[in-house]
């Protein structure tokens, strides 16, 4: 432990830079650098452009040009002002007049040149990326997710070593903010929201980073643009093909699959370019040659052309189709009784066209129209013996087969449409208004006869819990609309004011938000970054979200209930600076208050004296009839709560080729809680404290080293209290007798006992032990491959800790008893797992 404890203390004086005492530093400290990008103002890269940096004491001049993606940079600069323009042929120059460079920061711009003839005027005071970043956001580069250890190239795995983010568990990619929900998180790609992210149950992600131009985390106080999600913005921008070759690809092998990109610049059509990428699994395809199954796969194909039409008039046209399937039969070689079934079909498919065009010289039009489709299907058919099932006899047959029969089949369409305007009404004000329409169709279909998951602390457990309908076939069609302005004032050029509006109307609920936003940004040279923002967030209900949560509401009949859409405020303030090139520090605090969640409601007294009754129980045993109210899946605003904490981030990003060390480090101090059915507890995600170290040292030219140590709390759970007898139901007779509970027995004659976790005062009671992991990676990239060739080795969970996602209940024999004893067991965790992947550029 104390050489786990100084390798961190090691990794972050790495990221915080050298000593301040140091000779080093006082070097370091005596320079400055800028990058940034030039585009038109469509955000097409304007390669070759030539850009001129003019100091203001001097006189001197820097000059350098745009590479293939339109990015340049310039190091070794002199403290001071300066003056910068970017030049293109065919568009008029962008200036931005004065930029101050303090010792030792790392200043980023972009230069947006406009079309001449329109409306003649340069662009002036262009976009300052630092400024510009709202608190709580930070952007992720593709190269970074394809770099960090443990990640295995998985977007949504990078972005669990963030602060305020965590994963819900160790094998899943959902993500749950500062104590929300996974349903609570929005992501959207290229402008088209995305319902279902995730491939392979959540292993991975639905992005390949080798054709996504960046990723962009917003966790809180995000723009008036962004809607009906209560939590986070998850931006994904594609990039288009490359517009210097013809021809150009790549392919990569990982963990889980293989792609292949290829693209190139569109013959005779300057400016435009294609590219077409397919992913695979590939384990499957050695694994079937062993087993008779076919084990879970998925293949993507993935398109997109852009077309500039004319100088600032770009349509581009995009397209994704993926499938996933699983059709797996199992039996247990030492218990032949227990066999496993399992079917499972995935289909997403998208497609969208989006136009942006200049109007004026002054606006800029964004138009995108999209078709997006999800529809799953899961059939499960096993007998297997439980851990949470058993009488109390030592032999097998203390625990009788479970037999679990349960269909699943849903739907998820959504036809949209998303207009933004961005008027520059000045080199000091920029106004963003928009609309956006959905038109969904969504679907939820399932049959469960076989035995229920009592073992579900919450009866509306997606876990088959048992509250859930045994059977359910509801279908919801339903609008949800959204118009948003956003005014950003540049006071001065180091201080910004964004005050906006959003209204939304969701045709599920009926009902009309108008959510107030505000933020606040001070950027003074050489002194620490303040940002605050705030406002109102909504999220309305619907079958969409619930494909992310863990638990399940009835949305087939909810007119007589009104429900309401979830709301909730936020408030955020954060303190920035830079320490040396390329390196930050953050300091950010937040608080944010829940009102009218979602939950489904208990039953009531009438109701519980229906189910009780339906228990045939035998004097001796019927202590054992659930009689304390049990949560349905009945959907009703009744829960509130909020969620506050204080993140720490410190970052170091590369800023020449001879920068050997990056990466970053992050931990939050945070709290989270639920009041509902008449108590306050920790929400499902508190988490008190959560530290993550992601560093990525390059050793030599041929070889890097990476490494990812990340220590949480664990979430709560609702532990079980005591035992009680299983029910086996007796189906309704011809003669009109009605279902009911018997008592479950084994072959012996013993009652057959489950876990009883007691009433919703026991809810979130206890708390997962410590979670810790440490992954590695080592890359070589061979000297005779002219950097064309990439390989790596790596090494998931290198200390082969027991996490525990999970804490099932076990019942063992207790020869003390007639009945068996309560223990856990520690599930759900990701194993020790090496792994290699390659990659190479034609």
């Amino acid at each position: 432990m104390i050489r786990v404890c100084t390798s961190i203390v090691l990794l972050v004086l790495c990221l915080v830079g050298p000593a301040p005492f140091s000779t080093s530093a006082f070097a370091q400290a005596a320079s400055a650098a800028l990058s940034g990008a030039v585009r038109d103002v469509t955000g097409a890269a304007l390669p070759g452009a030539e850009v001129i940096l003019t100091a203001a004491v001097d006189g001197a001049v820097t000059r350098t040009q745009a590479d293939a993606e339109g990015r340049f940079a310039l190091a070794s600069l002199t403290p001071g002002r300066y003056a910068i323009v970017a030049e293109h042929p065919g568009l008029l120059p962008a200036v931005i007049p004065d930029i101050v460079l303090a010792p030792g920061s790392s200043g980023s711009v972009i230069l947006e040149l406009r079309v001449p003839g329109i409306n003649e005027v340069v662009s002036v005071g262009a976009d300052r990326l630092a400024p510009q970043a709202l608190p709580s956001t930070i952007e992720i580069p593709p190269m970074a997710v394809r770099g960090v250890a443990g990640a295995a190239e998985n977007i949504y795995r990078v972005l669990q070593t963030l602060p305020g983010v965590s994963a819900v568990n160790d094998f899943d990619s959902r993500l749950t903010v500062r104590g929300g929900g996974p349903d609570q998180n929005l992501t959207i790609m290229d402008g088209v929201e995305i319902h279902n992210p995730y491939r392979l149950f959540g292993l991975t992600s639905a992005f390949n980073p080798e054709t996504v131009e960046s990723f962009e985390l917003i966790t809180g106080g995000f723009s008036a643009k962004y809607g009906d999600r209560l939590s986070s913005i998850l931006v994904v921008e594609n990039r288009p093909g490359t517009t210097a070759r013809p021809l150009a690809a790549t392919a990569a092998l990982a963990l889980t699959d293989g792609n292949i990109v290829a693209e190139g610049r569109l013959p005779g059509m300057n400016g435009s370019s294609w590219l077409v990428t397919g992913r695979r699994t590939y384990y499957d395809l050695v694994a079937e040659r062993i087993v008779d199954a076919d084990l879970p796969s998925f293949a993507d194909l993935q398109f997109r052309a852009d077309v500039q039409i004319r100088p600032g008039q770009r349509l581009t046209i995009f397209g994704l189709s993926s499938r996933e399937s699983t059709d797996a039969e199992f039996t247990n070689d030492e218990d032949e009784e227990e066999t496993l079934a399992l079917q499972t079909s995935t289909f997403n498919d998208l497609g969208a066209v989006t136009f942006a065009s200049t109007i004026g010289g002054r606006v800029l039009s964004t138009s995108t129209a999209s078709w997006y489709r999800n529809r799953e299907s899961i059939d499960f058919d096993g007998d297997f013996r439980t851990r949470g099932r058993r009488s109390n006899s030592p032999g097998i047959d203390g625990k009788p087969l479970a037999s679990v029969v349960f269909t699943r089949a849903l739907s998820i369409g959504d036809v949209a449409f998303r207009q933004e305007l961005t008027f520059n009404a000045g080199a000091r004000h920029v106004v963003e208004g928009g609309v956006e329409t959905h038109g969904l169709d969504t679907a939820w279909r399932w049959s469960i006869p076989g035995d229920r998951n009592f073992s579900a602390a919450n009866g509306s457990s997606g876990q088959g819990g048992a509250g859930l309908p045994s059977d359910l076939d509801s279908r919801r069609d339903s609008r949800r609309t959204g118009a948003w302005i956003a005014d950003r004032w540049t006071l001065t050029p180091r201080f910004q004011l964004e005050p906006g509006i959003r209204v939304d109307w969701s045709g599920l609920a009926g009902d009309t938000s108008v959510s107030p936003r505000l933020a606040f940004i001070a950027d003074v040279a050489a002194r620490p970054r303040l940002r605050i923002a705030g406002g109102l967030f909504t999220q309305s209900p619907g079958y969409e979200k619930l494909l992310q949560s863990d638990y399940f509401v009835d949305l087939s009949d909810i007119d007589g209930v009104s429900l309401q859409s979830e709301r909730a405020w936020h408030a955020l303030a954060s303190v920035e600076q830079d320490v040396a090139p390329g390196t930050i520090v953050r300091f950010e605090g937040y608080y944010k208050d829940f009102d009218r969640l979602v939950l489904g409601r208990l039953e009531t007294p009438d109701e519980l004296a229906v189910r009780a009754a339906t228990y045939d129980f035998p004097d001796e045993l019927s202590s054992g009839v659930p009689s304390s109210p049990q949560i349905t899946s009945l959907p009703s605003n009744g829960g509130t709560g909020r969620s506050y904490g204080i993140e720490v981030y410190a970052a170091r990003r590369a800023t020449s080729a001879s920068t050997r060390l990056t990466g970053w480090l992050a931990y939050t101090w945070g709290r989270a809680e639920t009041t509902a059915y008449g108590r306050t507890f920790a929400a499902d995600y508190d988490r008190p404290h959560a530290l993550s170290v992601v560093a990525s040292y390059r050793a030599t030219r041929l070889i890097e080293l990476a490494a990812t140590v990340r220590a949480q709390s664990g979430f709560p759970y609702t532990p079980a209290l005591a035992v009680r007898p299983a029910a086996t139901e007796i189906p309704p007779t011809p003669d009109g007798q009605p279902a009911r509970f018997v008592p479950a027995y084994d072959p012996l004659g013993l009652p057959v006992w489950v876990p009883d976790f007691g009433d919703t005062s026991n809810i979130n009671s206890a708390r997962l032990p410590l979670f810790a992991r440490v992954d590695a990676r080592v890359t070589f990239r061979p000297r005779w491959s002219s950097d064309r060739w990439q390989i790596y080795v790596e090494v998931i969970n290198l200390l082969n800790r027991d996490n525990a996602s999970t804490l099932d209940t076990e019942l063992v024999y207790d020869p003390t008893s007639d009945r068996p004893k309560l223990t856990v067991v520690r599930s759900g965790r990701l194993p020790l797992l090496p792994s290699f992947g390659l990659r190479y550029r034609f």
